[in-house]
């Protein structure tokens, strides 16, 4: 099975999780978000592979969380992702991707279980 994680290697938890995963003998495919960003189309089915919410997935401590006005409640999922989209940044992260399952690795232990 092809397992992907969505990695920040300035992130201590993106990090770990890679680390963790090579401890499990996974040898994932590394895809550094912010130098290849998702579309909006890639976020939506990461979201939905999540099982979670546009919102849920964003970091709201960024600076260009306020510059966007993402605090407004009104803002549609597409809004949100399309914001995603163009400021990578955003994104909350690691996330690990195993087939059609997605796990945010937040705790990295998080991700084990879509590896079963």
């Amino acid at each position: 099975m092809l397992v992907k994680i969505y990695h920040n290697p300035k992130c201590a938890k993106s990090r770990e999780t890679l680390a963790l995963l090579a401890a499990h003998g996974i040898d994932a495919v590394v895809i550094e978000y912010l130098k290849t960003p998702l579309s909006a189309t890639e976020l939506a089915d990461l979201v939905k592979m999540l099982g979670i919410d546009p919102r849920a997935l964003l970091r709201t401590k960024e600076p260009e969380y306020k510059q966007a006005g993402l605090a407004d409640s009104k803002l549609s999922d597409a809004a949100i992702l399309k914001v995603m989209a163009q400021h990578p940044k955003l994104m909350e992260r690691p996330i690990v991707v195993a087939g059609r399952k997605a796990a945010l690795g937040r705790p990295p232990e998080n991700v084990l279980k879509i590896l079963k």
